[in-house]
């Protein structure tokens, strides 16, 4: 039995560097605001895993803190969701959503399985390209077989290429003569992060921002039935892991998503309550996602790069191919 005093020990060091590293993540993204406090926490995770700076002991208890952090953080995140917004969209902009969202996560998987990238790192880039970019990708991890080095080459990739669509997307929304509204739609529809959304669609103006805002936090609510639906699919396809254990049918974390979103979307939850939600979510998803970074190699990144760069190319296109593709025939 582990002592009172040796636990304290353990975990102080580990909720220290925890903390310093989300609360640096928060200075990096108010430097540079294309990055945002997920990308940078779980970059630095990867640059202070790849070094002997954190004992072994201190590396295993933000391992431990990790799972906690990520599962409540991404309950808080169905508080930022409202399905009365969502339906305001329309029909022909919800079926987009919808569609964007299904090809480029089943086309990034298949895409994956052609150039010989490992199953478990297709999954997760398909959910982060596909929904919400870092978030998904976190909330995804812990229901598919993936190696600890695939959750941050998914998190760089979603940076990386969420990075070129700041510039792409009004570059071809003006060649292609879109109207202001359509090129907030589309950035909404086919950029990762919120960050990189809202800085996609800012030269489109203000009301492309808002309408970007509604359709990237649409493509959230979907985060949810897909979780479900990889964990049930994975549970029949292997019911055992490696580990012996068992990919959990729904897991808790994804139940308790869904009963979040509800109650925002009942106006029940009082406005300063969300916002208190907002920031938790964030620094629980930042800790997470530096815990996630802490447990990767940059020499196992490096060997896997070359496919990887290839995947997130592939499957930046299809999603932006996708997308404005089903907002001329939908919306």
């Amino acid at each position: 039995m582990t002592s009172p005093v040796r636990s304290v020990s353990t975990l102080a060091p580990a909720l220290g560097v925890t903390f310093a590293a989300v609360a640096i993540s928060y200075v990096v993204n108010l430097v540079l605001p294309v990055v945002s406090v997920l990308t940078a926490a779980v970059v630095l995770g990867v640059a202070v895993g790849s070094t002997p700076v954190l004992p072994e002991a201190t590396r295993a208890v933000i391992a431990r803190l990790t799972k906690r952090m990520l599962r409540v953080g991404v309950v808080l995140l169905g508080l930022q969701l409202a399905l009365p917004v969502v339906l305001d969209l329309g029909a022909g902009l919800i079926v987009a959503i919808v569609l964007t969202v299904a090809v480029t996560f089943l086309g990034t998987v298949w895409l994956g399985r052609l150039i010989g990238v490992p199953r478990g790192l297709s999954l997760l880039v398909g959910t982060g390209f596909g929904i919400c970019g870092a978030s998904a990708v976190a909330a995804m991890e812990d229901v598919v077989e993936r190696e600890d080095s695939d959750v941050a080459t998914a998190i760089a990739l979603v940076t990386c290429y969420g990075g070129l669509a700041i510039a792409a997307v009004p570059l071809i929304g003006r060649w292609l003569g879109l109207a202001p509204l359509d090129v907030g739609a589309w950035s909404g529809l086919a950029v990762h992060e919120v960050a990189q959304v809202v800085a996609a669609a800012t030269p489109a103006g203000a009301a492309a921002v808002t309408l970007a805002v509604v359709v990237k936090l649409s493509r959230v609510v979907l985060l949810a039935p897909m979780v479900a639906l990889v964990s049930v699919h994975e549970r029949r396809r292997r019911p055992r892991r490696s580990d012996g254990s068992r990919p959990p049918l729904v897991p808790m974390f994804v139940l308790g998503f869904l009963a979040a979103t509800v109650l925002r979307s009942t106006n029940v939850v009082p406005a300063g309550a969300l916002d208190v939600a907002a920031v938790a979510c964030t620094l629980l998803l930042a800790g997470a996602l530096f815990g996630l970074g802490c447990a990767v190699r940059i020499g196992r990144l490096v060997r896997t790069g070359g496919r990887a760069l290839l995947l997130g190319l592939l499957s930046t296109l299809l999603v932006g191919t996708t997308s404005l593709v089903g907002l001329a025939m939908l919306a």
